[in-house]
């Protein structure tokens, strides 16, 4: 028990920390639907692991969707400290592994293209960070350090450090691994499709 209070706080630390309207973890345990989300999956997903609670894990992640606006199958696998910016419209298929340190932005989608059984959601890495809007689909990775810009499209691989814009989206290394400051809002890698 004491672990998993303490992820929730880690939840809470991280809408904080990436936020800048965040005032106190009141504030954020109170009104943000990402973080509400979040802490409603990590107890669907708890209750997903044993076979008979499925259906109550479901109907758990259904009532957090009506409430919050964000859908994450109990199924999908999430890592610590996971922040879902607005939240309104996020989408988290059953089969998606997400890294540690995630930022999701509001109607961002990680979906799958296929209706076979397996392995069809996408695959995040540590630090990813996916504009509003961006859809990813399929069984794609996405590394370490990645950013997907904003209404961008991925079907395909991203590497590490890259970042993907456009529809469908096309990589790029940016500015960042060139010497210069990494871009921190997803919205401005418009440039890179220009």
């Amino acid at each position: 028990m004491r672990r998993f209070l303490r992820v929730l706080a880690e939840d809470l630390e991280a809408a904080r920390h990436r936020d800048p309207a965040a005032r106190s973890r009141l504030e954020v345990a109170l009104a943000y639907p990402g973080v509400h989300a979040v802490w409603s999956y990590r107890l669907a997903h708890r209750m997903w692991r044993e076979p008979v609670l499925r259906l109550p894990a479901r109907l758990v992640s259904q009532v957090a969707r009506a409430l919050t606006g964000v859908e994450i199958h109990p199924g999908a696998r999430i890592g610590r400290r996971l922040f879902i910016d607005h939240g309104m419209g996020v989408v988290v298929g059953e089969t998606a592994v997400v890294g540690d340190d995630v930022v999701l932005f509001h109607t961002s989608t990680l979906g799958g293209r296929s209706m076979k059984r397996g392995k069809r959601h996408p695959t995040l890495g540590d630090r990813v960070v996916v504009g509003a809007g961006a859809k990813i689909l399929g069984p794609v990775w996405v590394g370490d350090d990645a950013q997907v810009g904003a209404n961008a499209v991925v079907v395909k691989d991203v590497p590490a450090g890259a970042v993907a814009v456009g529809v469908p989206a096309r990589v790029r290394m940016p500015a960042a691994h060139r010497g210069a400051d990494p871009v921190e809002d997803p919205s401005l890698l418009i440039e890179y499709v220009i």
